[in-house]
C-alpha cells in the first residue's frame, strides 16, 4: 500500500535508507515479514525493498496487522509540536510545484511566520525554504534520470522560479549540475 502523499515508493524507500527524521508522521514503514512497523527514521536494521509496505496513518497500518517497533516507538509522539511540523512537511511535500512563501504556509497551518520558521528549525534543524528546496531537488534528480525532458522544463515542473536558482541549488545539495546529476551512469548518485 502506498501512502497518500506525492511521495513514489522509491522515494519513500530513500527516506528510511537516510533514516529521515522529517518525515517521521508524513508515513510509516510496515515489514510484512516481521509484521513490525516503523518511523523513517529508525536505526533498526532496514529490510528488503520487497517486503516493504508504507502507510500514511497508524489507525491503516495497525487495522492491517502490524506492530509498533519497539525500538522507534512510532506510535508516540515525542514533541507537543511534531503534529505541526507533520503537517508543514505534508503540505510542503503536496504543494512543492506552486510558487509558496512562508506567509501561504503558516497561513495553512494557522500560526505566524516567525513562529512556523523557528518552530520548524528547531524539530527539523532546517528552514521550511531548505526543507523545500531539498524537496524539488529530490524531485528533479528523479526526473533527470527517468526522464528526456530538458534541465529547463525540469526546473519549472518541479517548481522553481529561475533557472540560475534552481542550478545554484541543485549544485549546493547535490555536489554536481543537473546535466552532471543526469550524465552520472552507474557511479555513486549523491
Amino acid at each position: 500500500m502506498v501512502c497518500k502523499t506525492n511521495l513514489s515508493f522509491d522515494e519513500m524507500w530513500e527516506k528510511i535508507i537516510a533514516c529521515d527524521k522529517t518525515y517521521d508522521g508524513i508515513f510509516f514503514t510496515a515489514v510484512i515479514t516481521t509484521k513490525i512497523y516503523c518511523r523513517p527514521s529508525c536505526r533498526s536494521r532496514k529490510p528488503q525493498k520487497i517486503n516493504v509496505e508504507f502507510y500514511h496513518d497508524i489507525n491503516e497500518v495497525e487495522k492491517a496487522g502490524f506492530r509498533a517497533c519497539k525500538r522507534c516507538q512510532p506510535e508516540v509522539v515525542h514533541s507537543p509540536h511534531i503534529g505541526l511540523v507533520n503537517n508543514v512537511i505534508a503540505f510542503l511535500v503536496n504543494h512543492y510545484k506552486q510558487k509558496l512563501v512562508l506567509q501561504d504556509v503558516a497561513n495553512h497551518v494557522g500560526v505566524s511566520s516567525y513562529y512556523l520558521e523557528r518552530l520548524f528549525k528547531q524539530e527539523t534543524s532546517e528552514t521550511p525554504r531548505t526543507y523545500l528546496e531539498k524537496i524539488r531537488v529530490d524531485k528533479a534528480a528523479h526526473l533527470l534520470k527517468t526522464t528526456d525532458r530538458t534541465n529547463l522544463e525540469i526546473c519549472y515542473e518541479v517548481g522553481f522560479q529561475s533557472p540560475s536558482n534552481f542550478y545554484k541549488v541543485f549544485r549546493l545539495i547535490k555536489k554536481c549540475s543537473p546535466t552532471e546529476y543526469r550524465n552520472l551512469e552507474g557511479k555513486e548518485l549523491p
